[in-house]
Protein backbone atom coordinates (compact mmCIF):
# COMPACT_ATOMS: atom_id res chain seq x y z
CA UNK A 1 0.00 0.00 0.00
CA UNK A 2 1.16 3.39 -1.18
CA UNK A 3 -0.45 6.99 0.92
CA UNK A 4 -0.87 10.57 -0.93
CA UNK A 5 2.62 12.02 -1.74
CA UNK A 6 3.24 15.30 0.44
CA UNK A 7 3.51 17.95 -1.84
CA UNK A 8 5.76 20.67 -0.70
CA UNK A 9 6.29 23.96 -3.06
CA UNK A 10 9.88 25.05 -3.34
CA UNK A 11 10.79 28.49 -3.86
CA UNK A 12 12.62 30.02 -1.39
CA UNK A 13 15.90 29.03 1.36
CA UNK A 14 12.83 28.76 3.85
CA UNK A 15 10.61 26.84 1.90
CA UNK A 16 13.24 24.28 1.50
CA UNK A 17 14.48 23.82 4.98
CA UNK A 18 10.43 23.39 5.97
CA UNK A 19 10.38 20.52 3.46
CA UNK A 20 14.01 18.85 4.56
CA UNK A 21 11.96 19.58 7.86
CA UNK A 22 9.30 17.75 7.03
CA UNK A 23 11.04 14.44 5.45
CA UNK A 24 13.30 14.71 8.66
CA UNK A 25 10.07 14.09 10.74
CA UNK A 26 8.89 11.56 8.47
CA UNK A 27 11.85 9.07 8.91
CA UNK A 28 12.41 10.11 12.55
CA UNK A 29 8.66 8.71 13.28
CA UNK A 30 9.34 5.30 11.29
CA UNK A 31 12.28 4.99 13.06
CA UNK A 32 15.20 5.11 10.26
CA UNK A 33 18.48 4.51 11.46
CA UNK A 34 20.23 7.82 12.32
CA UNK A 35 23.38 7.03 9.41
CA UNK A 36 20.94 6.43 7.15
CA UNK A 37 18.67 9.05 7.77
CA UNK A 38 21.66 11.75 7.85
CA UNK A 39 22.87 10.48 4.27
CA UNK A 40 19.15 11.07 3.04
CA UNK A 41 19.02 14.26 4.31
CA UNK A 42 22.10 15.31 3.32
CA UNK A 43 21.67 14.41 -0.46
CA UNK A 44 17.74 15.98 -0.18
CA UNK A 45 19.28 19.54 1.02
CA UNK A 46 21.81 19.62 -1.41
CA UNK A 47 19.08 18.81 -4.20
CA UNK A 48 17.35 21.37 -2.75
CA UNK A 49 20.13 23.71 -2.81
CA UNK A 50 20.87 22.84 -6.29
CA UNK A 51 17.18 23.83 -7.47
CA UNK A 52 17.40 26.71 -5.65
CA UNK A 53 20.91 27.56 -7.68
CA UNK A 54 18.43 27.32 -10.93
CA UNK A 55 15.86 29.08 -10.04
CA UNK A 56 12.23 29.45 -10.44
CA UNK A 57 9.31 27.54 -8.09
CA UNK A 58 10.18 23.28 -7.71
CA UNK A 59 8.04 20.54 -6.39
CA UNK A 60 8.99 18.16 -3.83
CA UNK A 61 7.23 15.17 -3.59
CA UNK A 62 7.58 13.00 -0.36
CA UNK A 63 5.84 9.31 -1.08
CA UNK A 64 5.72 6.56 1.92
CA UNK A 65 6.06 3.49 0.15
CA UNK A 66 4.82 0.00 2.39
CA UNK A 67 6.01 -3.11 1.50
CA UNK A 68 3.56 -6.24 1.10
CA UNK A 69 3.78 -7.31 4.81
CA UNK A 70 3.29 -3.91 5.52
CA UNK A 71 5.75 -3.42 8.53
CA UNK A 72 8.26 -1.94 6.27
CA UNK A 73 8.69 0.67 3.53
CA UNK A 74 10.87 3.15 2.26
CA UNK A 75 10.65 7.41 2.08
CA UNK A 76 11.23 8.61 -1.45
CA UNK A 77 11.78 12.58 -2.25
CA UNK A 78 11.40 13.56 -6.26
CA UNK A 79 11.97 16.92 -7.35
CA UNK A 80 10.89 18.55 -10.21
CA UNK A 81 10.33 22.29 -11.50
CA UNK A 82 6.54 23.73 -11.93
CA UNK A 83 4.75 24.11 -15.07
CA UNK A 84 8.57 23.54 -15.99
CA UNK A 85 9.29 27.02 -15.88
CA UNK A 86 12.71 26.34 -14.61
CA UNK A 87 15.76 26.07 -16.56
CA UNK A 88 15.33 22.24 -16.56
CA UNK A 89 14.13 19.08 -15.41
CA UNK A 90 15.97 16.54 -12.94
CA UNK A 91 15.25 13.76 -15.37
CA UNK A 92 19.02 12.44 -15.36
CA UNK A 93 18.91 12.06 -11.65
CA UNK A 94 17.06 9.05 -9.73
CA UNK A 95 14.58 9.65 -6.43
CA UNK A 96 16.39 10.31 -3.15
CA UNK A 97 15.01 6.82 -1.13
CA UNK A 98 15.43 6.21 2.72
CA UNK A 99 14.63 2.64 4.73
CA UNK A 100 11.30 3.13 7.11
CA UNK A 101 11.67 0.29 9.93
CA UNK A 102 7.85 0.77 10.35
CA UNK A 103 5.01 3.04 9.19
CA UNK A 104 5.09 6.68 10.11
CA UNK A 105 2.52 7.93 12.85
CA UNK A 106 1.64 11.32 10.58
CA UNK A 107 1.69 12.08 7.06
CA UNK A 108 0.72 15.21 5.50
CA UNK A 109 1.03 19.10 6.47
CA UNK A 110 0.97 18.00 10.06
CA UNK A 111 4.64 16.68 10.16
CA UNK A 112 5.65 20.55 9.39
CA UNK A 113 8.36 20.74 12.36
CA UNK A 114 9.38 24.57 13.11
CA UNK A 115 13.09 25.43 11.93
CA UNK A 116 14.34 26.03 15.60
CA UNK A 117 12.82 22.65 16.52
CA UNK A 118 14.63 21.01 12.67
CA UNK A 119 17.93 22.79 13.86
CA UNK A 120 18.07 20.97 16.92
CA UNK A 121 17.38 17.82 15.67
CA UNK A 122 19.80 18.35 12.75
CA UNK A 123 22.32 18.73 16.01
CA UNK A 124 21.31 15.94 17.17
CA UNK A 125 21.63 13.67 14.76
CA UNK A 126 24.63 15.03 13.99
CA UNK A 127 26.19 14.57 17.72
CA UNK A 128 24.76 10.67 16.72
CA UNK A 129 26.42 10.80 13.76
CA UNK A 130 29.78 12.24 14.93
CA UNK A 131 29.60 9.72 18.40
CA UNK A 132 29.22 6.65 16.19
CA UNK A 133 31.47 7.86 13.87
CA UNK A 134 33.72 8.04 16.92
CA UNK A 135 32.54 4.58 17.84
CA UNK A 136 33.82 3.68 14.18
CA UNK A 137 37.30 5.67 14.21
CA UNK A 138 38.50 3.28 17.51
CA UNK A 139 37.18 0.08 16.24
CA UNK A 140 39.37 1.43 13.20
CA UNK A 141 42.33 2.37 15.36
CA UNK A 142 42.02 -1.06 17.38
CA UNK A 143 41.58 -3.14 13.58
CA UNK A 144 44.59 -1.19 12.39
CA UNK A 145 46.40 -2.26 16.01
CA UNK A 146 45.42 -5.98 15.53
CA UNK A 147 46.27 -5.49 11.75
CA UNK A 148 49.85 -4.45 12.95
CA UNK A 149 50.07 -7.13 15.34
CA UNK A 150 49.07 -9.61 12.69
CA UNK A 151 51.48 -8.16 10.44
CA UNK A 152 54.21 -8.71 12.82
CA UNK A 153 53.11 -12.08 13.22
CA UNK A 154 53.22 -12.87 9.89
CA UNK A 155 56.73 -11.14 9.43
CA UNK A 156 57.94 -13.46 12.01
CA UNK A 157 56.53 -16.51 10.93
CA UNK A 158 57.65 -15.77 7.66
CA UNK A 159 61.34 -14.93 8.98
CA UNK A 160 60.92 -18.54 11.28
CA UNK A 161 59.76 -20.24 7.51
CA UNK A 162 62.94 -18.63 6.14
CA UNK A 163 65.24 -19.80 8.91
CA UNK A 164 63.60 -23.23 9.20
CA UNK A 165 64.23 -23.52 5.14
CA UNK A 166 67.98 -22.49 5.46
CA UNK A 167 68.46 -25.35 8.05
CA UNK A 168 66.15 -27.90 5.81
CA UNK A 169 68.82 -26.84 3.03
CA UNK A 170 71.81 -26.86 5.24
CA UNK A 171 70.14 -30.18 6.40
CA UNK A 172 69.92 -31.62 2.71
CA UNK A 173 73.20 -29.96 1.79
CA UNK A 174 74.90 -31.78 5.14
CA UNK A 175 73.28 -35.26 4.04
CA UNK A 176 73.95 -34.77 0.62
CA UNK A 177 77.63 -34.27 1.27
CA UNK A 178 77.69 -37.16 3.54
CA UNK A 179 76.15 -39.49 1.15
CA UNK A 180 78.77 -38.14 -1.11
CA UNK A 181 81.66 -38.88 1.13
CA UNK A 182 80.37 -42.42 2.33
CA UNK A 183 80.00 -43.10 -1.64
CA UNK A 184 83.19 -42.23 -2.34
CA UNK A 185 84.91 -44.49 0.42
CA UNK A 186 82.66 -47.01 -0.66
CA UNK A 187 84.05 -46.79 -3.92
CA UNK A 188 87.91 -46.28 -2.59
CA UNK A 189 87.44 -49.55 -0.06
CA UNK A 190 85.78 -51.70 -3.29
CA UNK A 191 88.64 -50.82 -5.44
CA UNK A 192 91.01 -51.63 -2.54
CA UNK A 193 89.91 -54.87 -2.10
CA UNK A 194 89.44 -56.03 -5.92
CA UNK A 195 93.08 -54.60 -6.57
CA UNK A 196 93.90 -56.72 -3.41
CA UNK A 197 92.44 -59.60 -4.86
CA UNK A 198 93.93 -59.27 -8.11
CA UNK A 199 97.66 -58.33 -7.26
CA UNK A 200 97.48 -61.68 -4.51
CA UNK A 201 96.35 -63.75 -7.21
CA UNK A 202 99.65 -63.83 -8.90
CA UNK A 203 102.62 -64.81 -7.90
CA UNK A 204 104.79 -63.33 -11.04
CA UNK A 205 106.12 -59.34 -9.76
CA UNK A 206 105.86 -58.50 -13.53
CA UNK A 207 101.94 -59.40 -13.60
CA UNK A 208 102.14 -57.77 -10.13
CA UNK A 209 103.21 -54.05 -11.52
CA UNK A 210 101.21 -54.67 -15.27
CA UNK A 211 97.66 -54.73 -12.91
CA UNK A 212 98.43 -52.57 -10.99
CA UNK A 213 99.21 -49.93 -13.24
CA UNK A 214 96.12 -50.86 -15.36
CA UNK A 215 94.54 -50.61 -11.92
CA UNK A 216 95.63 -46.78 -11.04
CA UNK A 217 96.20 -45.28 -14.54
CA UNK A 218 94.53 -42.88 -15.31
CA UNK A 219 92.00 -42.65 -12.45
CA UNK A 220 94.40 -42.42 -9.37
CA UNK A 221 97.24 -41.00 -11.17
CA UNK A 222 98.57 -40.09 -14.37
CA UNK A 223 101.56 -42.16 -14.39
CA UNK A 224 103.44 -44.61 -11.67
CA UNK A 225 106.69 -45.85 -11.78
CA UNK A 226 107.98 -48.78 -9.27
CA UNK A 227 112.22 -48.63 -8.34
CA UNK A 228 112.73 -52.18 -7.51
CA UNK A 229 115.80 -52.42 -5.43
CA UNK A 230 116.40 -56.10 -6.85
CA UNK A 231 115.04 -55.71 -9.71
CA UNK A 232 118.04 -56.88 -11.26
CA UNK A 233 117.14 -59.98 -10.10
CA UNK A 234 114.00 -60.06 -12.20
CA UNK A 235 115.41 -58.53 -15.09
CA UNK A 236 115.96 -60.61 -18.50
CA UNK A 237 119.74 -60.87 -19.17
CA UNK A 238 119.28 -59.64 -22.87
CA UNK A 239 116.83 -56.91 -22.41
CA UNK A 240 119.76 -53.94 -22.68
CA UNK A 241 116.98 -51.76 -21.12
CA UNK A 242 116.11 -53.44 -18.06
CA UNK A 243 120.06 -52.74 -17.01
CA UNK A 244 120.00 -48.74 -17.85
CA UNK A 245 120.68 -46.13 -14.88
CA UNK A 246 117.23 -44.97 -14.23
CA UNK A 247 116.76 -41.85 -12.72
CA UNK A 248 114.22 -41.29 -9.72
CA UNK A 249 112.62 -38.17 -7.91
CA UNK A 250 114.36 -36.55 -4.67
CA UNK A 251 110.81 -37.75 -3.32
CA UNK A 252 111.46 -41.48 -4.02
CA UNK A 253 114.84 -40.82 -3.23
CA UNK A 254 113.69 -39.66 0.73
CA UNK A 255 110.71 -42.22 1.01
CA UNK A 256 113.70 -45.23 0.44
CA UNK A 257 116.24 -43.57 2.98
CA UNK A 258 113.64 -42.70 5.53
CA UNK A 259 111.04 -45.40 4.86
CA UNK A 260 108.05 -42.88 4.98
CA UNK A 261 105.61 -41.82 1.94
CA UNK A 262 106.62 -38.22 0.35
CA UNK A 263 104.80 -35.65 -1.25
CA UNK A 264 106.37 -33.55 -3.26
CA UNK A 265 104.30 -30.14 -5.21
CA UNK A 266 104.43 -26.50 -5.17
CA UNK A 267 102.19 -26.59 -1.52
CA UNK A 268 102.23 -28.81 1.17
CA UNK A 269 99.57 -31.53 0.65
CA UNK A 270 98.93 -32.08 4.51
CA UNK A 271 98.06 -35.94 3.79
CA UNK A 272 97.52 -37.60 6.56
CA UNK A 273 100.67 -39.89 7.50
CA UNK A 274 102.76 -38.05 4.26
CA UNK A 275 105.87 -35.79 4.65
CA UNK A 276 106.13 -32.46 2.31
CA UNK A 277 108.26 -31.48 -0.36
CA UNK A 278 109.47 -29.27 -2.86
CA UNK A 279 108.07 -29.90 -6.07
CA UNK A 280 110.26 -32.80 -7.92
CA UNK A 281 112.22 -30.72 -10.93
CA UNK A 282 110.84 -34.49 -12.68
CA UNK A 283 107.67 -33.73 -12.45
CA UNK A 284 107.43 -29.82 -11.75
CA UNK A 285 103.93 -28.70 -13.07
CA UNK A 286 102.04 -31.94 -10.91
CA UNK A 287 102.26 -33.36 -7.27
CA UNK A 288 104.05 -36.80 -6.87
CA UNK A 289 103.75 -39.20 -3.94
CA UNK A 290 106.17 -42.11 -3.78
CA UNK A 291 105.50 -44.99 -1.07
CA UNK A 292 107.71 -47.43 0.32
CA UNK A 293 107.01 -50.73 -0.29
CA UNK A 294 107.58 -52.59 2.69
CA UNK A 295 107.25 -56.43 3.56
CA UNK A 296 109.52 -57.89 6.09
CA UNK A 297 112.35 -55.32 4.45
CA UNK A 298 112.04 -52.48 2.02
CA UNK A 299 111.63 -53.71 -1.39
CA UNK A 300 111.47 -50.49 -3.54
CA UNK A 301 109.50 -47.50 -4.01
CA UNK A 302 105.98 -46.35 -5.52
CA UNK A 303 106.07 -42.93 -6.82
CA UNK A 304 102.60 -41.64 -8.47
CA UNK A 305 102.08 -38.58 -10.55
CA UNK A 306 98.59 -36.86 -9.51
CA UNK A 307 95.87 -37.50 -12.44
CA UNK A 308 94.78 -33.49 -11.33
CA UNK A 309 95.41 -30.96 -9.44
CA UNK A 310 96.14 -32.17 -5.71
CA UNK A 311 96.28 -36.07 -3.88
CA UNK A 312 92.89 -35.95 -1.51
CA UNK A 313 93.23 -37.19 1.93
CA UNK A 314 91.38 -40.48 1.08
CA UNK A 315 92.79 -41.66 -1.52
CA UNK A 316 96.03 -41.11 -0.25
CA UNK A 317 95.28 -43.54 2.83
CA UNK A 318 93.81 -45.82 -0.19
CA UNK A 319 97.37 -45.68 -2.15
CA UNK A 320 99.42 -46.07 1.26
CA UNK A 321 97.59 -49.38 1.79
CA UNK A 322 97.51 -50.73 -1.57
CA UNK A 323 101.49 -49.87 -1.62
CA UNK A 324 101.26 -52.44 1.60
CA UNK A 325 99.54 -54.94 0.27
CA UNK A 326 102.00 -54.71 -3.46
CA UNK A 327 105.21 -54.69 -1.29
CA UNK A 328 103.82 -58.17 0.59
CA UNK A 329 102.50 -59.72 -2.71
CA UNK A 330 106.02 -59.03 -4.48
CA UNK A 331 107.47 -60.67 -1.33
CA UNK A 332 105.73 -63.49 -1.77
CA UNK A 333 106.55 -63.53 -5.38
CA UNK A 334 110.19 -63.23 -4.88
CA UNK A 335 110.10 -65.89 -2.30
CA UNK A 336 107.95 -68.02 -4.51
CA UNK A 337 110.29 -67.65 -6.98
CA UNK A 338 113.45 -68.41 -4.99
CA UNK A 339 111.63 -71.83 -3.91
CA UNK A 340 110.91 -72.26 -7.84
CA UNK A 341 114.38 -71.71 -9.13
CA UNK A 342 115.75 -73.62 -6.67
CA UNK A 343 113.55 -77.12 -6.87
CA UNK A 344 114.23 -77.17 -10.66
CA UNK A 345 118.33 -76.29 -10.29
CA UNK A 346 117.97 -79.28 -7.95
CA UNK A 347 115.69 -81.47 -10.11
CA UNK A 348 117.37 -81.00 -13.20
CA UNK A 349 121.12 -81.95 -11.48
CA UNK A 350 119.53 -85.06 -10.27
CA UNK A 351 118.44 -85.74 -14.31
CA UNK A 352 120.77 -88.78 -16.13
CA UNK A 353 122.92 -88.05 -18.82
CA UNK A 354 121.70 -90.61 -21.58
CA UNK A 355 123.84 -93.49 -22.39
CA UNK A 356 124.63 -94.92 -25.81
CA UNK A 357 124.53 -98.61 -25.74
CA UNK A 358 124.93 -100.43 -28.87
CA UNK A 359 121.37 -101.25 -30.69
CA UNK A 360 119.47 -98.08 -28.84
CA UNK A 361 118.70 -95.00 -29.38
CA UNK A 362 117.56 -92.53 -26.77
CA UNK A 363 116.28 -89.09 -26.33
CA UNK A 364 114.73 -87.53 -22.67
CA UNK A 365 113.05 -84.24 -22.38
CA UNK A 366 112.16 -82.45 -19.00
CA UNK A 367 109.74 -79.59 -19.21
CA UNK A 368 109.32 -77.69 -15.30
CA UNK A 369 105.68 -76.56 -14.67
CA UNK A 370 104.96 -73.30 -16.13
CA UNK A 371 103.59 -71.81 -13.23
CA UNK A 372 102.50 -72.54 -9.51
CA UNK A 373 104.74 -74.82 -6.81
CA UNK A 374 104.56 -77.79 -9.08
CA UNK A 375 107.92 -78.24 -9.67
CA UNK A 376 110.24 -81.66 -8.26
CA UNK A 377 109.32 -85.51 -8.30
CA UNK A 378 109.24 -86.47 -11.88
CA UNK A 379 112.26 -87.80 -12.98
CA UNK A 380 113.77 -90.04 -16.00
CA UNK A 381 116.74 -92.62 -15.74
CA UNK A 382 118.74 -94.57 -18.29
CA UNK A 383 121.79 -96.47 -17.16
CA UNK A 384 123.41 -99.90 -17.91
CA UNK A 385 123.07 -102.62 -15.74
CA UNK A 386 126.33 -105.07 -15.01
CA UNK A 387 125.12 -108.09 -17.18
CA UNK A 388 125.23 -105.08 -20.33
CA UNK A 389 121.74 -104.47 -20.35
CA UNK A 390 120.09 -100.84 -19.84
CA UNK A 391 117.35 -99.95 -17.83
CA UNK A 392 114.67 -97.31 -18.95
CA UNK A 393 112.95 -95.85 -16.03
CA UNK A 394 109.93 -93.03 -15.55
CA UNK A 395 108.99 -92.28 -12.29
CA UNK A 396 106.94 -89.69 -10.36
CA UNK A 397 106.60 -88.86 -6.65
CA UNK A 398 103.50 -87.20 -5.05
CA UNK A 399 103.60 -84.00 -4.24
CA UNK A 400 106.02 -81.00 -5.33
CA UNK A 401 108.81 -78.71 -4.24
CA UNK A 402 112.46 -79.33 -2.81
CA UNK A 403 111.08 -82.26 -0.50
CA UNK A 404 109.59 -83.86 -3.68
CA UNK A 405 112.75 -83.56 -5.47
CA UNK A 406 114.86 -84.59 -2.30
CA UNK A 407 113.13 -87.84 -2.21
CA UNK A 408 112.95 -88.19 -5.67
CA UNK A 409 116.94 -88.26 -5.90
CA UNK A 410 116.59 -90.70 -2.69
CA UNK A 411 114.62 -93.07 -4.85
CA UNK A 412 116.67 -92.91 -8.25
CA UNK A 413 120.28 -93.39 -5.56
CA UNK A 414 118.29 -96.63 -4.64
CA UNK A 415 116.88 -98.04 -7.60
CA UNK A 416 120.59 -97.93 -9.41
CA UNK A 417 121.76 -99.64 -6.12
CA UNK A 418 118.84 -102.34 -6.31
CA UNK A 419 119.91 -102.75 -10.26
CA UNK A 420 123.11 -103.52 -9.31
CA UNK A 421 122.50 -106.96 -8.80
CA UNK A 422 120.81 -107.66 -11.95
CA UNK A 423 117.18 -107.58 -10.74
CA UNK A 424 114.03 -107.38 -12.99
CA UNK A 425 112.24 -104.37 -13.20
CA UNK A 426 109.56 -106.26 -10.99
CA UNK A 427 112.16 -107.14 -8.12
CA UNK A 428 113.43 -103.27 -8.04
CA UNK A 429 110.07 -101.99 -7.95
CA UNK A 430 109.38 -104.23 -5.06
CA UNK A 431 112.40 -103.58 -3.04
CA UNK A 432 111.76 -99.76 -3.52
CA UNK A 433 108.08 -100.18 -2.32
CA UNK A 434 109.37 -101.50 1.02
CA UNK A 435 111.84 -99.01 0.73
CA UNK A 436 109.78 -95.78 0.55
CA UNK A 437 107.03 -97.16 2.83
CA UNK A 438 109.92 -97.57 5.80
CA UNK A 439 111.32 -94.13 5.17
CA UNK A 440 109.06 -91.88 3.66
CA UNK A 441 105.16 -93.69 5.36
CA UNK A 442 103.30 -90.64 4.22
CA UNK A 443 104.61 -89.97 0.50
CA UNK A 444 104.08 -91.80 -2.76
CA UNK A 445 104.92 -92.84 -6.40
CA UNK A 446 104.79 -94.20 -9.34
CA UNK A 447 107.66 -95.59 -11.75
CA UNK A 448 107.82 -97.78 -14.35
CA UNK A 449 111.41 -99.49 -15.54
CA UNK A 450 111.82 -101.08 -19.14
CA UNK A 451 114.98 -103.55 -19.69
CA UNK A 452 116.31 -103.74 -23.27
CA UNK A 453 119.04 -106.74 -23.68
CA UNK A 454 121.33 -106.16 -26.59
CA UNK A 455 119.89 -108.73 -29.57
CA UNK A 456 116.69 -109.37 -27.77
CA UNK A 457 113.69 -108.35 -29.69
CA UNK A 458 111.59 -107.88 -26.76
CA UNK A 459 111.32 -105.80 -23.56
CA UNK A 460 110.82 -106.81 -20.25
CA UNK A 461 109.04 -103.78 -17.94
CA UNK A 462 107.19 -103.54 -14.71
CA UNK A 463 104.72 -100.35 -13.58
CA UNK A 464 103.95 -99.18 -9.89
CA UNK A 465 101.07 -97.34 -10.70
CA UNK A 466 102.46 -95.11 -13.88
CA UNK A 467 100.70 -94.67 -16.69
CA UNK A 468 101.54 -96.75 -19.49
CA UNK A 469 103.81 -96.95 -21.77
CA UNK A 470 103.70 -96.61 -26.18
CA UNK A 471 105.00 -99.18 -28.23
CA UNK A 472 105.61 -98.49 -31.99
CA UNK A 473 106.25 -101.11 -34.42
CA UNK A 474 108.52 -100.46 -37.59
CA UNK A 475 105.26 -100.32 -39.74
CA UNK A 476 103.69 -97.38 -37.25
CA UNK A 477 101.58 -99.35 -35.51
CA UNK A 478 100.90 -98.19 -32.33
CA UNK A 479 100.06 -100.38 -29.10
CA UNK A 480 100.02 -99.40 -25.40
CA UNK A 481 101.34 -101.61 -22.73
CA UNK A 482 98.05 -101.31 -20.54
CA UNK A 483 98.68 -104.50 -18.46
CA UNK A 484 97.50 -104.13 -14.94
CA UNK A 485 99.89 -101.96 -13.07
CA UNK A 486 100.88 -102.80 -9.52
CA UNK A 487 100.21 -100.31 -6.76
CA UNK A 488 101.78 -97.02 -6.27
CA UNK A 489 105.13 -97.01 -4.36
CA UNK A 490 104.81 -96.67 -1.06
CA UNK A 491 101.28 -97.80 -0.44
CA UNK A 492 101.17 -99.06 3.43
CA UNK A 493 100.64 -102.97 2.50
CA UNK A 494 102.70 -105.62 1.12
CA UNK A 495 103.00 -106.69 -2.62
CA UNK A 496 105.23 -107.80 -5.18
CA UNK A 497 105.35 -106.16 -8.58
CA UNK A 498 104.79 -108.46 -11.81
CA UNK A 499 106.94 -108.16 -14.67
CA UNK A 500 105.99 -108.33 -18.57
CA UNK A 501 107.10 -108.73 -21.84
CA UNK A 502 106.64 -107.60 -25.05
CA UNK A 503 107.98 -107.63 -28.71
CA UNK A 504 110.17 -104.70 -29.79
CA UNK A 505 112.14 -105.80 -32.99
CA UNK A 506 114.60 -103.19 -34.46
CA UNK A 507 113.04 -100.13 -35.92
CA UNK A 508 110.47 -100.07 -33.30
CA UNK A 509 110.13 -96.85 -30.42
CA UNK A 510 108.86 -97.11 -26.99
CA UNK A 511 107.86 -93.91 -25.21
CA UNK A 512 107.95 -93.98 -21.59
CA UNK A 513 106.27 -90.65 -19.91
CA UNK A 514 104.89 -88.82 -16.45
CA UNK A 515 101.18 -88.05 -16.40
CA UNK A 516 101.84 -84.22 -16.56
CA UNK A 517 102.15 -84.78 -20.64
CA UNK A 518 98.90 -86.51 -21.08
CA UNK A 519 96.48 -85.23 -18.12
CA UNK A 520 94.27 -81.87 -18.57
CA UNK A 521 92.29 -80.88 -15.64
CA UNK A 522 88.74 -81.76 -16.24
CA UNK A 523 89.15 -84.37 -19.30
CA UNK A 524 91.19 -86.96 -17.68
CA UNK A 525 94.00 -89.40 -18.95
CA UNK A 526 93.18 -90.99 -21.86
CA UNK A 527 92.45 -88.85 -24.14
CA UNK A 528 96.25 -87.02 -23.54
CA UNK A 529 97.11 -90.78 -24.06
CA UNK A 530 95.10 -90.90 -27.25
CA UNK A 531 96.52 -88.11 -28.60
CA UNK A 532 100.17 -89.32 -28.12
CA UNK A 533 99.53 -92.71 -29.94
CA UNK A 534 98.23 -90.50 -32.95
CA UNK A 535 101.75 -88.49 -32.54
CA UNK A 536 103.78 -91.00 -32.19
CA UNK A 537 102.11 -92.96 -35.11
CA UNK A 538 102.54 -90.21 -37.28
CA UNK A 539 106.23 -90.36 -37.29
CA UNK A 540 108.43 -92.54 -39.58
CA UNK A 541 111.17 -95.17 -38.86
CA UNK A 542 113.75 -92.75 -41.12
CA UNK A 543 112.84 -89.74 -38.97
CA UNK A 544 113.43 -91.59 -35.62
CA UNK A 545 116.76 -93.26 -36.67
CA UNK A 546 118.37 -89.50 -38.06
CA UNK A 547 117.30 -87.34 -35.46
CA UNK A 548 115.71 -88.81 -32.45
CA UNK A 549 115.73 -85.71 -30.53
CA UNK A 550 113.82 -83.69 -33.40
CA UNK A 551 111.44 -86.60 -32.96
CA UNK A 552 111.27 -86.27 -29.25
CA UNK A 553 110.21 -82.20 -29.85
CA UNK A 554 107.77 -83.64 -32.83
CA UNK A 555 106.00 -85.67 -30.19
CA UNK A 556 106.06 -82.77 -27.04
CA UNK A 557 104.34 -80.19 -29.77
CA UNK A 558 101.02 -81.41 -30.30
CA UNK A 559 100.69 -82.02 -26.53
CA UNK A 560 101.39 -79.13 -25.15
CA UNK A 561 100.88 -76.64 -27.42
CA UNK A 562 97.24 -75.52 -26.25
CA UNK A 563 97.80 -75.15 -22.52
CA UNK A 564 100.30 -73.71 -19.98
CA UNK A 565 101.74 -76.53 -17.54
CA UNK A 566 100.48 -76.83 -13.96
CA UNK A 567 102.84 -79.89 -13.81
CA UNK A 568 105.94 -81.35 -14.93
CA UNK A 569 107.19 -83.36 -18.27
CA UNK A 570 109.56 -86.09 -18.74
CA UNK A 571 109.39 -88.08 -21.51
CA UNK A 572 111.95 -90.61 -22.52
CA UNK A 573 111.78 -92.04 -25.84
CA UNK A 574 113.85 -95.40 -26.56
CA UNK A 575 114.26 -96.70 -30.38
CA UNK A 576 115.72 -99.86 -31.26
CA UNK A 577 118.32 -100.36 -34.44
CA UNK A 578 120.36 -102.90 -35.46
CA UNK A 579 123.47 -103.59 -33.58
Amino acid sequence: MTAPPDVWKIASVADAARARAAADRIATDAGAPTPERARFLTALTARLRRCLGRGGEWELLLHVRQSAAGQTGRLEASLSPVGHSGPGVLDDVPALTCSLPHQPAHLGPSVATSLPEALLRADEDTAEVLSLLDEQESLVRLHREELHQTNQGVLALHADLEAAARAQRDLLEAERTARAEAERARRLLTFLGDASAAITSSLSHTAILRSLSDMLVPDYAEHLDVWLFDEEEYADPDDELAHRVREHSAAAVAAARTGRPQHAAARPGALPGVDDLPPSALSPERPLLAIPLVAQRLLGVLTLTAPGPRFDEDTSVMLVELARRVGVALDHAHRYQQSRNTAEALQRAQLTELPTPPGLLLAARYLPATWGMNIGGDWYDAFLQPDGSLLAVIGDVTGHGLHAAVVMGRLRTALRAYAVENATPGEILTRLHRMLGHLQPDLYATALIARFRPGEPEVVWSSAGHPPAVARAADGTVRILDAKPGVMLGIPLPYVYTDHRADLPAGSSLVLYTDGLVERRGQGIDPGIDRLSHALAALNTPELEQDLDAAADALLKPLLHDSERDDDVCLLLCHTVTP
